[in-house]
């Protein structure tokens, strides 16, 4: 015998899962009115359409930074995450959000992996309330004594873990990256074969200069230590001061870049 399907079985569903009226009232019905069955059918569903929705590219999305102090001894700990969909009017929808703070903390408090086992099932939930492809991004832990971090217009999101210094430091030069988007954050970074990259794009642009070799070899050099200058976050000058660098202001304040986690979508 099958239970009368009354808008208050649809309207209980519905509380419980988010999904449309409709799909709450196809799954009671398939369950003859059972709401256990309703919800195992909704679950499958909502796999079955993050299946079809697969092949589509999720390059819009959101990114998230959660900080806790840790339990059991001093400092700090940061989570960068960051979740993709399709549209930029998902990345803004109450659900999405929501389920990228939910991510972030269980990745705080109950680690990385552990919130990727379980993630599946949660992000599912959301594609068939949206409609659109989600998936998760990259996902860092940072930990450290002294953490600052930036995150602009939830699209890119930048922490910085310090040995000295004090906070608002750290969150100045997170800041400061967001914002001139250093390729290298310590000249050592700089391999011979960037360098003999970098070197071949300039001689080309020399060679046509009608100037003496010697002139042309100073402006080889000036353009390679220049472009190398502006493109390594210790040499790049501050956004709040242009009168020192970001070497100065370390040295200042007697403080150096242990780690840095940037994440852009």
């Amino acid at each position: 015998m099958s239970i009368k399907i009354t808008t208050e079985l649809i309207k209980e569903l519905r509380e419980s899962t988010g999904v449309s009226v409709m799909q709450c009232k196809n799954a009671l019905q398939e369950a003859d009115g059972d709401m256990k069955k309703a919800l195992a059918i909704l679950k499958k569903t909502s796999s079955d359409i993050a299946l079809k929705k697969a092949g589509r590219d999720a390059k819009d999305g959101r990114v998230l930074i959660k900080t806790e102090d840790l339990p059991t001894q001093s400092g700090k700990k940061s989570i960068l995450i960051a979740l993709h969909c399709e549209t930029d009017f998902v990345s803004r929808n109450e659900d999405f959000i929501n389920l990228l703070s939910d991510l972030g903390d269980k990745a705080l408090k109950e680690g990385i992996e552990k919130m990727k086992e379980e993630s599946k099932d949660m992000i599912n939930h959301v594609i068939q309330k949206t409609g659109e492809k989600i998936e998760l991004g990259d996902i860092y832990e940072i930990k450290g004594d002294i953490l600052g971090n930036y995150v602009h217009n939830n699209k890119t999101a930048v922490v910085v873990s310090l040995e000295g210094g004090n906070k608002e430091l750290a969150r100045d030069i997170a800041m400061h990256i967001t914002a001139m988007k250093p390729e290298y954050i310590f000249q050592n970074e700089i391999t011979e074969d960037i360098k003999k990259t970098i070197n071949e794009i300039f001689q080309k642009e020399v060679a046509n200069v009608n100037k003496p070799e010697d002139i042309k070899k100073k402006m080889l050099e000036g353009k390679i230590a220049t472009y190398f200058k502006e493109k390594t976050l210790l040499d790049q000058i501050f956004i709040k001061d242009p009168n020192e660098t970001i070497n100065e202001l370390l040295e200042k304040n007697k403080a150096k870049i242990k780690e840095v986690k940037v994440y852009s979508i």
